[in-house]
């Protein structure tokens, strides 16, 4: 019998909440996503684009993927074995799904959120969702994060 090298357990964290489709559910989206990021101690980088990603996705939910009675869902997932932590936000409107708009304004104030998911995820995309909806989804991986853009908060606050 040869012996084997010690193997650490493999780690799966999850956090699921229904939060309403409003102002205020996106902006505790954000507020429950740093919470919990803080509770697995996650790497300080990676949790910061985490919560900016949240917070464009529960936005998007709210301004874009609203229904009238419905709210939407945000999902974590911590795999430690994979090293990837995976952000869903799952709301009512599978009609209308995230892309690039080539000829958004530059001056506009909205429509560049999904851009800076792209930018601050490393994998991010969008699935229907049965019964009704769609879920918009990102991958951070849980190493460094080189390469990424940095986001320091200037005057407001996106989501709420």
């Amino acid at each position: 019998m040869t012996p084997s090298a010690p193997q650490l357990p493999a780690t799966v964290r999850t956090f699921t909440q229904l939060l309403s489709s409003t102002r205020r559910g996106a902006r505790l989206a954000r507020l429950l996503t740093a919470g919990e990021l803080a509770a697995w101690e996650v790497a300080p980088d990676v949790a910061e684009r985490a919560e900016h990603i949240v917070a464009e996705l529960a936005a998007n939910a709210f301004f874009h993927g609203r229904v009238r009675g419905r709210d939407f869902r945000l999902d974590l997932t911590l795999d430690s074995s994979a090293g990837t932590l995976r952000v869903e936000v799952t709301d009512a409107r599978g009609d209308r799904f995230p892309g690039h708009r080539p000829n958004a304004d530059a001056d506009a104030e909205s429509g560049r959120g999904i851009i800076l998911v792209g930018a601050l995820a490393d994998r991010w995309g969008t699935s229907l969702y049965v019964p009704g909806g769609k879920t918009v989804w990102a991958e951070l991986d849980s190493g460094p994060a080189s390469g990424h853009v940095s986001i320091r908060p200037t005057g407001g606050s996106t989501g709420g």
